[in-house]
């Protein structure tokens, strides 16, 4: 119990001091014809979520895909959005997570998604231990799940995404819910990004049962890559009140890689394309919203020219909010901290 609340504790940490970080003389001022901002009002959130980072090895030369996942929690949770700053708490309670044989993941996921009305930052650090492989039965010799408790990944990274079209299009209208988008609208977006990060087991991270007598040493790998990044995002509005959110973002990375085992190891670099995918969907108006929230960062790494490597990085969210004006007090204390 108290390993856990340390853990959540520590994800917090990111919604709490990074939320603060866009002052308000920094924010462009919206268009009201497209949608209204709720500076004035709390907005506050009762959610589930499930946090996630994956690995993914395509190798067509061998015919081998290995879909390694974490077993992470379905967290309950509880959060509050004040102009610039939110605070997200969350908790997987074990009537969530029932035991379905996929082995232990101990995990630390920090995910900073911080959306400006210009500019929208994504912070990541990843520090996972113990995967199975999907789907079930592969890798073994029944229907149970193939279960690599050595196997561990780590990645750090941030991307950073310019909103040209801010003053008529809200991605916290979207994401946070304090904001309400009522006409469509769409944006192009421009940036940039970086991420590093390895794995490493105890072994090759191909199961003899798959691969058989060529499988590869390979059982640890390094990498950094950097790059640009472009994209498009566009909030579909049907009357006034039903939204669809979605934005691609592409880019073309400069990526150094090596894959090690016990002898040695190659080094691999080259360009590699990543993406980052939003989705949101759900009802919004001017005191209530239910939606549901998709966010996937897929980070591909230098490969040969028979297979791939890629870590899959996301976060699936529910939410049902209200906003709420707050009293003198409170609202006297909100506005000292946050000055």
């Amino acid at each position: 119990m108290k390993q856990k609340l340390c853990v959540f504790i520590f994800v917090c940490i990111p919604f709490v001091v990074l939320g603060v970080l866009i002052p308000r003389s920094a924010e462009a001022q919206s268009d009201s014809a497209r949608y209204v901002a709720h500076d004035e009002l709390v907005t506050g959130r009762f959610y589930f979520s499930r946090k996630y980072t994956g690995l993914l090895v395509q190798d067509a030369g061998r015919g081998v895909e290995l879909d390694y996942r974490p077993n992470t929690t379905l967290n309950m949770g509880i959060g509050a959005t004040y102009r610039s700053f939110t605070l997200n708490l969350a908790y997987g309670f074990p009537f969530l997570n029932p035991d379905e044989g996929r082995g232990k993941t101990r995990y630390l996921d920090l995910q900073a998604h911080l959306y400006g009305r210009k500019s929208t930052i994504d912070l990541f650090g990843q520090f996972y231990n113990g995967f199975y492989l999907q789907p079930k039965g592969a890798g073994t010799n029944d229907s149970t799940y193939y279960v690599r408790p050595d196997l561990i990944l780590r990645e750090f990274g941030a991307s950073y995404q310019y909103i040209f079209n801010h003053r008529r299009f809200s991605y916290r209208a979207a994401a946070l819910q304090n904001e309400w988008q009522y006409r469509s609208a769409g944006t192009f977006l421009l940036g940039a990004e970086f991420f590093t990060g390895r794995t490493q087991a105890d072994s090759s991270i191909y199961p003899v049962l798959l691969a058989g007598d060529s499988v590869p040493d390979v059982n640890r790998l390094r990498f950094i890559e950097f790059g640009p990044n472009f994209g498009y995002a566009y909030t579909l509005v049907l009357a006034r009140r039903y939204f669809l959110t979605a934005s691609l973002s592409i880019s073309m990375d400069y990526n150094r890689t090596e894959y090690l085992d016990g002898s040695g190891g190659t080094l691999q670099q080259g360009l590699s394309p990543n993406s980052l995918f939003r989705v949101y969907a759900g009802y919004n108006s001017a005191r209530s919203a239910l939606t549901v929230t998709f966010t996937n960062s897929r980070v591909s790494l230098s490969s040969g020219e028979t297979n791939s490597v890629s870590i899959n990085t996301g976060n699936v969210r529910i939410n049902y909010v209200r906003r709420f004006t707050a009293g003198p007090r409170l609202k006297r204390t909100l506005n000292r901290v946050l000055r």
